[in-house]
């Protein structure tokens, strides 16, 4: 004999199963009346489950159509690669979805056995995941805004911030979003342009889906598109380095980084170019590298590197810890 909640449950199983299950299949097989069926039927659709009916003789329920319960089951894995999953966010630039990664993450929990559960909490106290220094943070609602854009196939304006500062009204028909260099961007068409064009999504604001549809390009690579495209985009900073590192081993330091790298013949080491908004920070991974290196340009990053030296020769004097290691680093003058 069934108790009233698990008959609500089991109404959801049967209309998960069936494409459409009438009310007098519904009233036989729970050994109930139509009038009760009614009200398991209204009972779900308070729980938000969508729930559709169609009236008449032969009357049937069915849910709407593309709409799955996610799993209640997970293995070991899935749970630790949810788990994974969650905890990683803020390294997208996501950090204003912290408390719905919370949320999500405590209601992971309420669905795992104690053994798992056991196995999520001390991945969540033991695993340390350290942020890059060139991760950008994004408004979580712009991306979800441009998802949906793409998912629906419609053109969606928005506010653009250049890098030279300069605010435009574009409307863009997404092809796809690419989180790639520590930065999100969208790559689309832009209708200002007619042309193809990428746009970092923490210079967008006041995005807006438009009722005007398009059509996407079969096969469309968005990354790619980046890829080949990124290493040309103008920032401030124009960075021009030589490194005192084999080519095959600066492509694996530098293989999170948008950067071209290319051999120099005669010197021997790596040319490095690429463009930057901070200075700073590229500079202090330079020092971390542990090689050789000549900045070439811009000269503004020599003289971040002049305002490292002084901040570590005080830094040096107030601790009386000795000479200070220099850095392996020749920045000519």
């Amino acid at each position: 004999m069934y108790d009233p909640s698990m008959r609500v449950l089991t109404v959801l199983e049967l209309l998960q199963a069936h494409e459409r299950v009438t009310g007098a299949e519904l009233a036989r097989r729970l050994e109930v009346s139509s009038r009760t069926v009614q009200r398991y039927i209204a009972r779900l659709q308070d729980l938000g489950i969508p729930v559709e009916s169609t009236r008449g003789v032969g009357g049937a329920y069915r849910l709407k159509p593309g709409f799955r319960l996610p799993p209640l089951m997970f293995s070991g894995e899935e749970a630790l690669a949810l788990a994974l999953g969650l905890h990683a966010l803020h390294h997208l630039g996501l950090t204003a979805l912290a408390p719905a990664v919370a949320g999500a993450g405590a209601k992971l929990a309420r669905t795992l056995p104690h053994a798992l559960r056991e196995r999520v909490r001390t991945l969540e106290d033991a695993v340390q995941l350290d942020a890059s220094p060139w991760t950008i943070p994004t408004d979580a609602s712009v991306l979800a805004c441009l998802l949906a854009a793409v998912g629906a196939e419609r053109t969606v304006a928005f506010d653009y911030r250049s890098h030279q500062g300069t605010q435009t009204r574009r409307e863009v028909e997404v092809y796809g979003v690419v989180h790639l260099d520590g930065r999100w961007y969208a790559v689309g068409r832009c209708c200002l342009r007619n042309a193809l064009r990428s746009f970092r999504l923490d210079r967008i604001s006041g995005p807006a889906e438009l009722e005007r549809p398009f059509t996407r390009p079969p096969d469309f690579d968005a990354r790619a598109y980046l890829r080949a495209t990124l290493p040309f985009v103008r920032a401030p900073f124009d960075i021009k380095v030589w490194l005192g590192l084999p080519p095959e081993e600066a492509a694996l330091r530098f293989s999170p980084w948008q950067v071209v790298l290319e051999p120099d013949a005669v010197r021997g080491g790596t040319r490095l170019r690429c463009t930057r908004e901070h200075l700073e920070p590229f500079a202090a991974m330079l020092l971390g590298l542990g090689c050789a290196f000549t900045v070439h340009a811009p000269a503004e990053l020599r003289e971040v590197f002049a305002g490292l030296a002084e901040r570590a020769s005080a830094a040096s004097l107030r601790t009386h810890a000795g000479d200070p290691r220099v850095p392996h680093g020749s920045l000519p003058g």
